[in-house]
């Protein structure tokens, strides 16, 4: 009898036309089949056997990796955290993923950008829902603007979905308001949602080239000035590289002892 996952990548290869390929009998290349297939399907509705197998198998892997809730956190400021690890783990009201202008997901098979991971863990009505948007808007993302959707699978409520600005050059006075506004719209449009914690990727760092540092810097400014006037708003800086890690652990530290919002704050 064919396993869930087997069923997934059999409708999936169908639906694309690969009818001869062969599934492999390992489940580790099966879910490296499973995610490719997925990554490259274009958006359209899908069955409800098909929803309703997806979503077990997708929940089941969550539980392997794990949630991760704030209460399992330490804020290194109030109301705000560092957290390094996988985003697709966090337990929050939102999540914000580092988008294209085409704001469907990544289509290059198991690519390791964030876009990528966040598409495949929400599973195939992410990138139907975000492609609905666009239709709507009937023009490609502007980057620094912000679009919200269901998060599916995720353990978080919503996804927010932003284009930061790909840097070719030296990094451009705009670039770098574009950047800001990236953080800024995103914090807007969950506050005015609703939300109250919101999980930020590190927005133009990785395919988009933008320096990590001056990157970092940038989303916390605009983050503790956000704060200021929404202190209720609870932030976590998700980070993947170790790079990024000591960027965000040294800046926030420092903001211990020169802003005055930092009274209280735990230096790890």
């Amino acid at each position: 009898m064919a396993s869930r996952l087997e069923y997934l990548i059999d409708v999936l290869k169908s639906e694309q036309g690969l009818t001869e390929l062969e599934i492999p009998e390992k489940v580790e290349e099966q879910e490296v089949l499973y995610r490719a297939l997925q990554n490259v399907r274009y958006p359209a509705p899908m069955t409800a056997d098909f929803l309703y197998q997806q979503d077990r198998y997708l929940q089941e892997k969550l539980v392997e990796k794990g949630v991760v809730d704030l209460k399992d956190l330490t804020p290194i400021l109030p109301n705000l955290y560092l957290w390094q690890g996988d985003i697709t783990r966090l337990a929050v009201d939102a999540i914000v993923n580092a988008a294209n202008s085409k704001l469907l997901g990544c289509f290059v098979p198991n690519h390791s950008c964030i876009d990528n991971a966040i598409h495949t863990a929400a599973g195939v009505e992410l990138r139907l829902a975000c492609q609905e948007l666009m239709q709507e808007q009937g023009e490609d993302e502007t980057t620094g603007q912000a679009k919200m959707t269901k998060a599916y699978n995720l353990p978080s409520r919503y996804v927010l979905h932003t284009v930061g600005p790909i840097i070719y050059d030296e990094v451009t006075d705009l670039e770098r308001q574009q950047l800001a506004s990236s953080y800024e719209e995103c914090l807007n449009l969950a506050y005015e949602k609703g939300l109250r914690s919101l999980a930020f990727c590190c927005i133009s760092t990785g395919e988009f080239r933008f320096p990590n540092e001056e990157a970092a810097k940038i989303a916390i400014e605009t983050v503790l000035q956000f704060q200021k006037e929404h202190p209720d708003m609870v932030v976590i800086f998700n980070v993947f590289k170790d790079i990024d890690y000591t960027i965000y652990q040294a800046l926030l530290k420092n903001q211990c002892f020169y802003i005055e919002i930092a009274d209280g704050c735990n230096r790890q």
